[in-house]
């Protein structure tokens, strides 16, 4: 899962990658796949990552919009 927040944590755009490699994705523009963005602010990372089945890692702006580029499985 990949997130873009806000200064308050909230999501703005998000993509989820699954185990069978689809896709989805939101932001305040849309949807798709299922996603949609969360309902509460995105907790810190030491938070998240206090549960073992996450693995938090923050990524650059740049990183980003490459997978945001990506969400639907091609560039463009």
């Amino acid at each position: 899962m990949y997130s873009e927040l806000d200064d308050n944590r909230w999501e703005i755009r998000k993509v989820e990658v699954f185990p069978d490699g689809h896709r989805g994705y939101a932001s305040a523009a849309g949807s798709s796949g299922g996603t949609c963005l969360g309902k509460e602010p995105i907790p810190p990372l030491p938070e998240i990552a206090a549960d073992s089945q996450f693995e938090p890692i923050e990524i650059s702006r740049d990183e980003f919009e490459r997978v945001w580029t990506d969400r639907q499985g091609k560039r463009g």
